[in-house]
């Protein structure tokens, strides 16, 4: 067994009990809280709010803090011109309920390798909590006691996934470790089977508006099982249009404080990985009495416009509705039909285009920023090894249904916004803060470096300007890479009882109404928007429980996101690892002291040549010009470059691709 904690822990015990106000006031003021960053080599870093530079904590003072933990670190005495450190002082919040990794023995002791390399302690197993596991397999393991930061956390096989490398126990293990699990409690299964054999009642239907006389469809993505929402269509004798945009009524059967309700609550989302969706509900309800599938009765919850040809709305309406969709379509077969002006609902589908073009133009003209990014797609066998990697497109049936989806949204928050005024009320919204001005001021420099220069403007770079530049850059290789700078120089929109407006989108009034199959937040918007109709109010004593959830859900959709793209990466380093040797062209999307990053153009697969691999020359890193240059030959490799290269090695444990330039 590796000692990783080797590490003595050499600070002193601090308390700050039975001493004078002042002295335990500058006590409490020498603590701060953060979430726990911890290197590969086992250092750790804590972000501090409204502090620049990050707190260090050296390995010995990490006490059992790992990688994405809330913790409270107790900061050290500042020496002049040294960075700030300190020590972990408590442990507020776990990240994480267990590790994947490969069993090992070694002495009679049997212990877990993590897959993951920040975790810097093997999880040592008594042999009785090994539930089957054999020695060299994957498994998942939860640790279920490690108080003395110098001794080996204890822990038990919670679940046996396979082999190390098996596509099924790779992707298991990267659900598991961010805490989303496939199966669910026997209970939960249970009260799902339950409701679903019920199905829908009179009592359902009592006091809802109903729809299903109406022109009203689906439109998703091929291979999608459960359909969240629907959008209806009748053309008005005044020549303006009533859109329906109907979500499925989820609040109606996951009822406050069921067994069902806990468990969408405490998964929070959905997750999509390559292969798979591990869905937040039950299949009775996500693939089945929820979802809005064809030519059923399904209840919803609706969001109702009367629109002109402009998109400019005159009434709106929400309230409970029943609906029966006449078709389910496809983006791909939605678009086809768009693209050949004729078939299935082609003048409700064009009409809808037109009008979400307008709503999309006056969308960007009000200050949203082109965030979107390509979505990578895989194409797997029947071991679920890549065969081919492609980025997904988005057509104009994609943009259709994310404009009336944004609408409803939007409308939503706005309805309940101004209509809390002058009463007791709560609301979860979705908000998006500004960028951090000293972030903007290194993206404003970064892309000086490029040839771009973009004017600040209260310290913040005009959403017109970023939207021009991402369209100047159509077509150039840098676009990609300027684009997700400027991805990382916003913040993260996140679930709040406060609003602020979502900078993003322009708006100042947003929520999350459209997606409640695959949301928790959405859930709870139909609640609370369904009380306030029904002029019941929620107590204030209660409002902080809606901002707990909305902190957690926003912890959860990081959880889950962070979860779909280690899977991404993942398929993209098995995918190379057949590649050996082969050539391919791309782009530098990476400058650093220690090598290039390239990303290969088509499956938009990154990897590392690394600077000793420069054979040719001896190479310079120039920050200033994000290039590297060689001494001899003056050749200059810059951000942005077109290169050919091979695929020089891929490291399945370390999820790295070496490249090799041509």
């Amino acid at each position: 067994m590796k000692n990783k904690n080797k590490h003595q822990y050499k600070g002193k015990e601090r308390h700050i009990n039975n001493k004078g106000s002042h002295q335990r006031n500058k006590e409490v003021s020498r603590f701060v809280e953060g979430i726990i960053t911890i290197s590969h080599k086992g250092f750790g870093s804590v972000r501090v709010k409204g502090q620049d530079d990050p707190i260090e904590v050296d390995h010995n003072f990490l006490h059992t803090a790992c990688h994405g933990d809330t913790v409270k670190i107790l900061l050290h005495p500042r020496k002049s011109g040294l960075v700030g450190t300190g020590e972990v002082s408590e442990i507020l919040r776990r990240s994480k309920k267990g590790y994947a990794g490969v069993l090992e023995k070694e002495n009679d002791t049997y212990f877990l390798v993590p897959s993951d390399l920040r975790m810097y302690a093997d999880i040592v197993i008594p042999e009785n909590q090994l539930n089957k596991a054999k020695i060299g397999q994957k498994i998942f393991v939860v640790i279920t006691d490690w108080k003395d930061a110098k001794k080996a956390p204890i822990g038990k096989v919670e679940k046996v996934l396979g082999m190390p490398m098996e596509h099924n126990a790779e992707m298991e293990a990267i659900a598991l470790e961010k805490g989303f699990s496939a199966s669910f409690p026997t209970v939960v299964e249970n009260e799902a089977k339950g409701i679903a054999l019920r199905g829908i009642t009179e009592a359902d239907m009592k006091n809802r508006k109903d729809m299903r006389g109406v022109t009203t469809f689906t439109i998703d993505p091929v291979d999608a099982k459960d359909f969240d929402d629907a959008i209806s269509f009748i053309k008005l004798p005044n020549g303006h249009f009533e859109i329906g945009v109907h979500i499925a009524d989820v609040s109606n059967y996951v009822r406050l404080n069921t067994e069902l309700d806990h468990e969408a609550q405490s998964r929070g989302t959905s997750v999509y990985l390559v292969d798979r969706t591990i869905p937040m509900l039950p299949e009775e309800l996500s693939n089945g009495l929820c979802s809005l599938n064809e030519g059923v009765d399904r209840l919803t919850f609706s969001a109702i416009f009367e629109l002109d040809h402009d998109g400019k709305i005159y009434k709106k309406w929400f309230g409970e509705t029943v609906i029966n969709s006449n078709k389910r379509f496809t983006y791909e077969n939605a678009q086809k039909i768009l693209d050949d002006k004729k078939g299935t609902f082609y003048t409700e589908l064009h009409t809808l285009n037109q009008i979400a073009k307008k709503l999309n133009k006056k969308r960007f003209d009000e200050g949203a920023i082109m965030l979107e990014q390509d979505e990578v797609k895989f194409k797997l066998d029947d071991k679920g090894v890549p065969i081919s990697v492609y980025t997904k497109t988005r057509g104009d049936t994609n943009k259709l249904v994310e404009e009336f989806m944004l609408l409803a949204n939007r409308r939503v928050a706005q309805f309940m916004s101004e209509k809390k005024k002058g009463v007791q009320g709560v609301f979860l919204y979705r908000i998006h803060d500004l960028p951090n001005k000293d972030k903007m001021s290194d993206l404003a420099m970064f892309l000086k470096k490029l040839g771009y220069h973009l004017k600040l403007k209260n310290g913040i770079i005009p959403s017109e300007e970023i939207n021009a530049l991402i369209g100047k850059l159509e077509h150039n290789p840098l676009r990609d890479t300027v684009h997700t700078a400027i991805i990382r120089t916003m913040a993260k929109a996140i679930y709040s009882t406060k609003n602020i407006g979502h900078y993003g989108l322009g708006f100042k009034f947003y929520t999350h109404f459209t997606s409640p199959i695959r949301r928790y937040p959405d859930v709870i918007v139909h609640r609370l928007l369904k009380e306030f109709l029904a002029d019941k109010a929620i107590p204030k004593e209660k409002w902080y429980e809606y901002e707990h959830m909305s902190q957690e859900a926003s912890s959860q959709e990081k959880e889950a996101a962070e979860a779909e793209r280690a899977s991404i990466k993942y398929k993209q380093v098995e995918y190379m690892s057949g590649h050996v040797g082969q050539s391919y062209e791309g782009v530098i999307t990476g400058v650093t002291e220690w090598g290039l990053y390239i990303e290969e153009k088509e499956t938009k697969c990154e990897g590392m040549v690394r600077m000793r691999d420069l054979k040719n020359d001896y190479y310079i890193f120039d920050k200033k010009f994000m290039s590297i240059k060689g001494q001899k030959t003056k050749k200059r490799y810059t951000l942005g470059d077109k290169v050919k290269f091979k695929v020089k090695a891929a490291d399945m444990n370390k999820k790295t691709i070496d490249y090799e330039i041509i």
